[in-house]
């Protein structure tokens, strides 16, 4: 992968199931200088059953209790509703991202030939899923909230023997709580995973702020993910926990700030430097007047800016030399 972090604008259900505010978030997400959209594609009916209660976090985030069915029955799309979000995204250059919670969305998404899948930490144990999203998909974002090390190891297996190149799966480090406070983010646990798996690595946040982001990305983060709204007081179960567009526009560039001032893992001077240099490294000149013959000693020579003469770095070779000629002060010394 490149040094180019990819940021994923999580759009997820925040569209309420309305079209027309789903492009307005796509909108958002290209305005950003995102480089994902990214949609939770279910039927309610596949998904879950209809006494199953909600999230705790659902429920804070909505005006009154219900079940996760009815909760995800209103905000399911069509395949027509897909297809006309995939044509928006296209024209609007920005690359399309879902994560399928069930065989028939999995099945949806191929058919639109969308085949950069995002797995939700709720599938990771979803196995038979898992073995079947891997024989088509060409980029696998596998998120690990709620899980153990040992699972992620399974589902990473899983998805290289069913066909996935190691090198196309990136392991999303997650907490699952909307928002995660920062006690519980724990990122070295982001940098466990790349060193023992030697695997693409990123972070799927659902923090306050983007420090966790910032930080994320020093620490090697290949991916960020982050929910997005045009309002965080708008119904539906994740608004609250996501991001309004001022805040996301510079969450992004802050990113993109971090991502410079990373640079590269080589040292060497920069062209400015380089200039600098000139003018702040140290050359050995004579201390006073040396005549002829005398004897180069700590008595008679010093280091002084600037560079142009024999560098610093020489002292020992120069001291108990003889002089070939005469040094008024100041004068760069020289051998010959």
């Amino acid at each position: 992968m490149s040094n180019k972090t990819i940021i994923i604008a999580e759009i997820g259900v925040n569209h309420n199931g309305n079209v027309v505010l789903a492009k307005k978030l796509i909108d958002l997400a290209k305005k950003s200088g995102a480089n994902y959209v990214k949609f939770q594609t279910f039927k309610a009916q596949n998904l879950v059953c209809k006494n199953t209660k909600a999230a705790e976090y659902q429920n804070r985030n909505l005006e009154k209790k219900d079940s996760q069915y009815n909760i995800l029955k209103k905000l399911e799309l069509s395949e027509n509703d897909y297809k006309s979000l995939l044509k928006y995204s296209r024209k609007k250059k920005i690359k399309f991202l879902c994560s399928p919670f069930d065989l028939e969305s999995l099945n949806l998404l191929y058919r639109l030939k969308i085949f950069d899948i995002k797995i939700a930490s709720g599938e990771i144990t979803h196995y038979i899923f898992l073995k079947k999203l891997a024989k088509f998909a060409k980029k696998i974002f596998l998120s690990t909230g709620m899980s153990t090390i040992e699972e992620v190891s399974k589902a990473i297996n899983i998805l290289i023997k069913n066909g996935m190149p190691k090198k196309d799966i990136v392991v999303l480090h997650c907490h699952t709580n909307y928002p995660t406070q920062l006690k519980e983010v724990n990122l070295l646990a982001m940098k466990s995973m790349e060193k023992k798996f030697k695997i693409n690595v990123g972070y799927s946040d659902h923090t306050e702020g983007e420090e966790t982001a910032i930080a994320a990305v020093a620490l090697g983060a290949k991916v960020i993910e982050k929910h997005i709204t045009l309002n965080k007081k708008m119904r539906g179960p994740d608004h609250k926990a996501s991001m309004e567009p001022e805040n996301f526009i510079k969450y992004v560039k802050a990113i993109r700030k971090t991502e410079t001032l990373l640079g590269s893992k080589i040292k060497k001077p920069t062209k400015v430097e380089l200039k600098i240099k000139k003018i702040v490294r140290k050359s050995i000149v004579a201390k006073k007047l040396i005549k002829k013959g005398e004897i180069f000693s700590h008595l008679n020579i010093i280091c002084k800016r600037p560079e142009g003469g024999i560098s610093s770095i020489y002292w020992d070779k120069v001291i108990g030399k003889k002089s070939k000629k005469n040094f008024r002060t100041d004068q760069f010394i020289t051998l010959k």
